[in-house]
């Protein structure tokens, strides 16, 4: 989160709002109606509902004020805009603090199909919705307290957490799974590719799911899947930090995917 952005956040207006040029609010509405077709019978009930609470804009960048007005009544929740990229502590402090972090820029039409940094569309389509739910809501402050008080090595184990939860997480689903992931959510290819025979889904097991390594920069190789949303509840209520300590001490599992290279284009 330390590194160098290519975006820069607009700042709010003094009633709070954001003025976005028409050529982002374009680019919303595109990508709002390529994503909202793929989720039904792919996203979960949980995700479909709050879609339906937040009644969000489609042709336009929705306001935080906006937004938060529906948190707040649902979950007591709220966002918080912040620049393209913060630290770790800032993250930990807003999400235990009942405010999720909302970088407000959208990504270039040059980026359209991959940003790897969390836009204004990931963060409002993929993970404001499920912020109406309780289960999703109490994990999410749950996180973040305990992110708060990690030493700094702790935090890169419980980054697997949030990333093969809230950013990569699955269902189990009754006939098959689903998803609740704002990673798979916001991105078309990864909402078809989850979901495919190519990748391998697992049940969710936390020290499991500590021990695994991600890149962000590639399709996962690996899902774990929640038997129920409500799971969610019971991870929260488990001492998160002792296994967090189990798998430190347990070590890594080796990567599923090949070393990244650093190949300089000229």
């Amino acid at each position: 989160m330390s590194k160098s952005s290519q975006y820069q956040a607009r700042p709010l207006q003094n009633d709070g709002r954001i003025d976005y040029p028409d050529s982002e609010h374009q680019i919303w509405s595109e990508l709002y109606a390529r994503q909202i077709d793929n989720l039904p019978g792919r996203a979960c009930d949980e995700y479909m509902q709050g879609i339906e609470t937040l009644s969000m804009p489609t042709d336009n960048i929705p306001q935080l004020v906006d937004i938060d007005k529906v948190l707040m009544q649902t979950t007591g929740w709220k966002t918080a805009p912040v620049p393209a990229l913060i630290s770790f502590g800032k993250f930990f402090e807003l999400l235990a603090n009942k405010q999720f972090p909302v970088a407000t820029f959208i990504r270039r039409r040059q980026d359209f199909d991959y940003l790897q940094e969390p836009d204004v569309f990931h963060e409002i389509f993929g993970h404001c919705p499920l912020l109406t739910n309780s289960a999703f809501a109490f994990f999410t402050e749950t996180y973040g307290k305990l992110g708060l008080n990690a030493t700094p090595e702790q935090r890169v184990f419980l980054a697997r957490l949030y990333w093969f939860t809230v950013e990569f997480g699955l269902l189990k689903g009754a006939d098959k799974p689903r998803i609740y992931g704002g990673g798979i959510l916001s991105s078309p290819g990864e909402t078809l590719y989850a979901l495919s025979d190519e990748p391998i889904r697992k049940p969710f097991d936390l020290i499991d799911v500590l021990r695994t390594p991600y890149r962000i920069d590639i399709m996962q190789p690996v899902y774990f899947c929640l038997d129920e949303f409500d799971n969610l509840f019971d991870i929260a209520n488990t001492n998160i930090m002792a296994a967090v300590n189990d798998a430190m001490k347990l070590g890594m599992h080796s990567p599923l995917f090949p070393e990244k290279t650093n190949n300089k284009a000229s």
